[in-house]
C-alpha cells in the first residue's frame, strides 16, 4: 500500500508580490526552497491562512535570499500582498516508508527568512 504523506511545509510565509497578468503561479526564495527540499515546477498546496482560499500550483524558483513570495497568474486571484501563507508539497511512500519519514517544516518570520526548521 502506498500512502500520501507531508513532504515539506513552509508556516507563514508572506506575500511580497501578486500580479493576475503574469506568466507563472508561486515564485519563492530559492533559499526557501531548498531549506524546504522542494524543486521548480513541483506541485504544492497553498493555503492562505488570511482569507482561508486554498488552491494548489507549481513553484518557479525565486531571487536567492531575497525574502521575496509572488502569487502570480489565476492563483493571484487567492492571494494579496501581505497575506499570510502555509505551502506545503506531498509525497508518495510506501508503508514501510512512513515509520521514520520525517517531513520538513519551516518556520518563517514576517520577512520570510527561516527562523527555525523542525
Amino acid at each position: 500500500m502506498k500512502r500520501v504523506m507531508l513532504k515539506a511545509k513552509i508556516h507563514r510565509a508572506r506575500v511580497t508580490e501578486a500580479d493576475i497578468n503574469y506568466e507563472g503561479s508561486l515564485s519563492l526564495d530559492e533559499e526557501l526552497m531548498a531549506a524546504a527540499d522542494m524543486l521548480p515546477y513541483e506541485k504544492v498546496h497553498v493555503y492562505n491562512v488570511s482569507n482561508g482560499e486554498r488552491f494548489s500550483t507549481y513553484l518557479i524558483k525565486g531571487e536567492k535570499g531575497s525574502g521575496k513570495v509572488g502569487v502570480f497568474g489565476a492563483a493571484a486571484r487567492r492571494a494579496r500582498v501581505g497575506d499570510s501563507l502555509i505551502i506545503v508539497s506531498y509525497v508518495i511512500l510506501e508503508e514501510e516508508e512512513t515509520e521514520f519519514f520525517m517531513p520538513k517544516i519551516l518556520i518563517v518570520g514576517a520577512d520570510n527568512k527561516i527562523s527555525q526548521i523542525r
